[in-house]
């Protein structure tokens, strides 16, 4: 199980966006007449209840997801960075305290109070840089706003910025996404995340989807896009060390590697994850009943024990998303077995399909070249493995 007994990373969800974008289905909900400062009030409660029931060690990364975080005034802001830095106080000096945004929601006022409050890396939703692109997704920004919204950053002296760019998307052509990287690789960013569209349910694009109504790429098409950006990130120096992650090296994103490495974390806000000494929890989703649960006590939704034997494959199949895949050291460290006998068999598979391959320098497993583009092939071999 996780060794960690207090967590040194913090994730934390502020639900609330401008608008939604087509695509998405992820816990968030149109800013208009949303009780903001009372969400806020209820966070800060969370984190004091969160704290008292396990104190933290020394944070070495917190990220800040949505929504859109940037949403909130600077006002808002600053609030909520004190809340925060009150909670967790002890800082390692390396700290990476990250903060999804929206380029279109992030003046320079807003960025210096991010900065003063902590905020040292910023991870744009830029998607795509073709204007037909965006508003098709339902995007609000253009790509005007990406350019000054990196520049206010600069400004604002945070330097260590990511960009997200999709593929797949309606209408999208290789020849676009080309363009769009291009236009990404020209800003010499330390990070880019890049992600294919899923179409996922209670979304628009779902509805029309459905609807036979939403002109996708084929699948050669997305196949050759995901290839293309592989190779023109390599091809300037950018190391792929996730199946969705680029980063130049020694700048990836120290907080996503805790969840490869499955590491204890901590989840606070509406609908957020958590997974401390072993349990996991995901708190109440709607903002409304999040306040109010919050007065009383820990807005959990559900809360479980992880066993040992769905710990050891979360341990493999989220390890194996890192390009330097799984060492089989670390897994006797944790579980006190060895990962050849436990998953003899799935190994054995993926080995002499040629998607996976051992690891030279640390003994173990990592995905191959064509087990990259297979991968969820890959992670469906040890889901249910030990469980099921």
């Amino acid at each position: 199980m996780s060794q960690q007994t207090s967590p040194q990373a913090v994730y934390i969800h502020i639900p609330f966006c401008t608008n939604k974008c087509f695509y998405c289905d992820f816990n968030s909900y149109v800013l208009k007449d949303q009780p903001v400062m009372d969400y806020l009030h209820a966070l800060d409660r969370e984190m004091e209840l969160t704290v008292g029931e396990t104190p933290p060690g020394t944070i070495k990364s917190i990220f800040v997801g949505g929504g859109t975080p940037t949403v909130l005034k600077p006002d808002e802001m600053e609030y909520f960075l004190s809340s925060v830095k009150r909670h967790f106080p002890d800082w390692a000096d390396d700290i990476e305290f990250s903060m999804e945004a929206n380029p279109g929601t992030t003046d320079l006022e807003k960025l210096l109070v991010m900065k003063a409050g902590g905020v040292n890396r910023v991870s744009f939703g830029v998607q795509a840089f073709q204007n037909d692109l965006l508003t098709g997704i339902g995007r609000i920004h253009n790509t005007d706003d990406v350019y000054r919204s990196l520049e206010n950053a600069r400004l604002a002296g945070i330097s260590n910025m990511s960009i997200d760019l999709m593929f797949g998307l309606p209408n999208q052509t290789v020849d676009m996404l080309n363009e769009s990287i291009d236009r990404a690789l020209e800003l010499e960013l330390p990070h880019y995340s890049i992600y294919s569209l899923k179409v996922e349910e209670n979304t628009l694009f779902h509805t029309l989807f459905q609807r036979n109504q939403l002109p996708l790429p084929s699948e050669e098409d997305e196949l050759n896009m995901y290839l293309l950006l592989m190779s023109r990130m390599k091809a300037v120096g950018y190391k792929q060390y996730e199946i969705s992650n680029f980063a130049k090296p020694g700048l990836e994103s120290r907080h996503n590697t805790t969840y490869w490495r499955n590491e204890d974390y901590y989840g606070l806000g509406a609908g957020a994850h958590g997974y401390v000494g072993g349990q996991r929890h995901m708190n109440i989703k709607g903002v409304s009943p999040f306040v109010e649960a919050a007065k009383t006590r820990l807005p959990r939704l559900e809360q479980f024990r992880v066993s040992r034997e769905e710990a050891m494959e979360d341990f493999v199949m989220v390890g194996l998303r890192m390009l330097d895949g799984i060492r089989s050291s670390d897994f006797s460290d944790q579980f006190g077995a060895s990962l050849e006998s436990i998953f003899e068999g799935q190994l054995q598979k993926m080995l002499n399909a040629g998607l996976l391959e051992p690891h030279a320098d640390h003994g173990g497993y990592r995905l191959s070249e064509r087990g990259i583009l297979l991968g969820n092939e890959v992670f469906g071999e040890f889901v249910g493995a030990l469980t099921s």
